[in-house]
């Protein structure tokens, strides 16, 4: 890449969000892949199967020109250790809640003693077009990993 490519790609940043769940990476895939489970602790999907190269949809708050569907295609499914998506939205015309969004979500799930290692990276926020959007999702990542170790620990019980 020359050096004049490299100087007009934007400069990204990404969110990490790195717990340790006390469930077997089974448990947490479980969670992480069942549409009915991804309802409770992020969004209903509309469409999605943890298979490379599936397109799905989720659905949150519209705003301006934006209608709110976030389009999602499965780049990466590795049963029980990964999973990884792009997410897209926003609409041209919407500055601050609502601009254009194309970013990769990233699950890394790591067997250790204590039970599973759960990590996201959402990669590729450009700021400052996306600062509304990195800014209100670093805050609500953290709140959905919460949400996603409560149902995890729901399906353990009904395994057991």
């Amino acid at each position: 890449m020359s050096d004049a490519a490299l100087q007009t790609r934007p400069e990204t940043h990404e969110i990490v969000v790195d717990e340790v769940f006390p469930h077997a990476p089974a448990t947490v895939w479980k969670a992480l892949t069942n549409g009915a489970l991804m309802a409770r602790w992020l969004m209903a999907p509309t469409g999605f199967a943890p298979i490379e190269g599936q397109r799905f949809t989720f659905q949150t708050t519209p705003g301006g020109s934006w209608d709110g569907v976030i389009h999602c295609q499965v780049l990466e499914a590795v049963e029980n250790r990964r999973l990884v998506y792009a997410w897209k939205g926003g609409h041209e015309a919407n500055t601050g809640y609502g601009a254009p969004l194309e970013t990769v979500v990233t699950w890394t799930l790591t067997a250790n003693e204590a039970g599973t290692r759960v990590k996201l990276v959402h990669s590729g926020f450009v700021l400052p077009r996306n600062a509304s959007a990195f800014e209100g999702m670093s805050k609500g990542w953290k709140v959905v990993l919460e949400r996603l170790e409560t149902c995890a620990a729901e399906t353990d019980e009904t395994q057991h």
